[in-house]
């Protein structure tokens, strides 16, 4: 454990451009490595670049069909034997409370990798995670890794808005992805959670480029301003309202999902002001949660937003998706639609909630073949719920 300190530290003292130098060093010193490399997910979820290279096509693996997209995707280390044996590359998941970022390739000699190592290493490529998520605040360094491609303005926006693209804790775990990854308008999430709540909204503002971001930005801001005053998820959506119509007076407007879950109970208050649609697979049962469609975000003036319930049960998965999924169009003209919907999530069921969205979007891009016309958006939401404490039983005071 001392050596796992010792690079914490060394970390957390290093520039924020320079963790993979000063860890290199320190795999060296410490567990006798050779090199090491750090790749990083690109926006689109299909390759991995180092960090070193970035938009160098000849550097990135795929994520698909490599012993470090096999890391990546199991989220467990993975050993790979090089045919001439002068060394072994160890494949490490790079992820921070949940959100997948890369994975870091450390080479070792041979016979040198086991159990401890392999923990100990682990434990590292976490702890550098971190540190990445810590470093972005400071450094453009690990963000130019992400992209195969030069992203719009417009997209460059919201990638900027999100608190990232999955997040995991103890009751639940979500995974969400956003298309076009380079050149998405108006289609957003976010998400936070704290001892008892978790807030989560979607949101698809109208337009296209700039104007379609600058909207949306406008729905997220208000959103957060109303949830850091802690109001409730009506009085949320209420003053998002009135943000967006003081701007554009109902030339504009942001059709939004508002969800509100107590992480202690599974109960639910949502507000549906708009198009993103909500599905739920409980067991072997896929069907849409159908709720009170509201006004859109900005519409009119001084619009009035009630709350619906429901709850979540340990095990369920809820699915959120925007218009850009369900309506889009194969080359026969036929919309996604909710059958197809219905089919994708049942054949996702095996995937942890990180991966859902970009099978989902996956299947999505081979049954519309063309060009996308609009955004497509996919959130899922894995719910466990909370583990009733030993003593901690219902009160009879």
């Amino acid at each position: 454990m001392t050596s796992v300190n010792d690079v914490d530290r060394a970390l957390r003292a290093t520039p924020p451009h320079a963790l993979l130098d000063t860890l290199r060093t320190l795999l060296t010193d410490i567990w006798g490595a050779t090199g090491a490399d750090l790749l990083m997910a690109d926006y689109g979820l299909t390759v991995l670049q180092p960090v070193e290279a970035p938009g160098d096509p000849s550097r990135a693996v795929s994520l698909h069909n490599s012993a470090e997209g096999r890391a990546f995707g199991s989220q467990e280390p993975h050993v790979e034997h090089p045919r001439h044996g002068e060394y072994v590359r160890l494949h490490l998941p790079v992820t921070a409370r949940g959100e997948r970022l890369g994975v870091l390739t450390v080479r070792l000699p041979p016979g040198s990798v086991g159990v401890e190592v392999t923990d100990g290493l682990a434990q590292v490529a976490e702890l550098l995670g971190h540190e990445i998520v810590v470093a972005e605040r400071d450094t453009d360094v690990y963000r130019l890794a992400r992209r195969v491609g030069r992203l719009t303005l417009a997209a460059e926006m919201q990638w900027e808005l999100l608190p990232g693209r999955a997040s995991a804790r103890e009751e639940f775990s979500i995974g969400a992805q956003l298309e076009p990854a380079y050149a998405v308008r108006g289609d957003n999430f976010d998400w936070s959670s704290d001892a008892d709540r978790l807030s989560l909204s979607i949101l698809n503002g109208m337009g296209d480029g700039i104007n379609a971001s600058l909207l949306t930005q406008l729905a997220v801001g208000a959103l957060r301003n109303a949830r850091r005053a802690d109001l409730p998820v009506a009085d949320q959506a209420r003053l998002a309202d009135q943000a967006i119509y003081a701007q554009h007076h109902g030339d504009q407007h942001v059709s939004a999902l508002l969800l509100s879950f107590d992480l202690a109970t599974g109960r639910v208050l949502a507000v549906d002001a708009g198009s993103p649609r909500l599905w739920r697979r409980r067991g072997t049962a896929v069907e849409r949660i159908e709720l009170e469609a509201q006004l859109p975000l900005g519409m009119f003036e001084e619009s009035d937003y009630l709350p619906q319930e429901f709850a979540v049960l340990p095990g369920d998965r809820l699915l959120v998706v925007s218009d850009g999924v369900y309506d889009a169009l194969s080359p026969l003209g036929e919309a996604f639609g909710e059958r197809a919907l219905a089919r994708a999530v049942a054949a996702t069921a095996l995937l942890p909630a990180a991966d859902v969205p970009r099978a989902v979007l996956d299947e999505l891009a081979g049954y519309r073949v063309t060009e996308p016309l609009d955004d497509a958006l996919i959130v899922c939401l894995d719910w466990s719920g909370r583990r009733r404490r030993e003593g901690s039983g219902p009160r009879t005071d």
